[in-house]
Parts: C-alpha cells; structure tokens; sequence
C-alpha cells in the first residue's frame, strides 16, 4: 500500500505555476516514510510534520476532557508549527537545505 501512496502523490499546484515549493510541500511524502518508519527521512522531507501531528492529538484530547492548560500548549505548540512551517518555507525559497 505504501509503493501504491509513493507512486500516486497528489500534484502541488502552487508548485505548478509558480515553480517554488508551497509551505506545504513534502508533506505528502513525509508521512509516507513516517508510515514507513524511516523518521529522519520523514523529517527530512518536511520537518514540522511530528509537531503537527502532536498539536492535532493534544487538540483532540483537550476537545474531549478539557485540560487545565490545554489552550495554552494549543497556542504554544501552534507557534512553533506556524514557525517552524515559515521558518523551513523561507529556507527552501533560498535553496537552503537544513535536514
């Protein structure tokens, strides 16, 4: 299943007109080698991948038992998303390569 996710990515169209990679780009392929467990090479392809997935599952879990600090660790680690994203966006516009 994961050769038949690797060999059917959806097309970045913000890719497609403008020839730079989106903020977005690499995700696709990064959760297929996460689902793979090659994590460095997941990292690699789009490192706010594991935070992202962290700041969905705490989401959830606040949703569902309303943690005392919840909405703080939501602000806190949607920070460092939105930082990390801008902050990996920034470097591959200047063909910078970081991981």
């Amino acid at each position: 299943m994961l050769e038949m996710l690797r060999h059917n990515l959806i097309p970045c169209p913000f890719k497609a007109v403008t020839g730079c990679d989106c903020p977005g780009c690499g995700m696709q392929r990064s959760i297929v080698e996460l689902l793979d467990g090659n994590f460095l090479q997941s990292l690699h392809y789009y490192p706010a991948l594991l935070p992202l997935i962290l700041l969905f599952v705490i989401l959830v879990f606040h949703l569902r038992f309303q943690f005392r600090y919840g909405t703080l660790i939501l602000k806190i680690l949607f920070i460092f998303n939105t930082g990390l994203i801008s902050l990996n966006f920034i470097l591959k516009l200047l063909n910078i390569h970081w991981l």
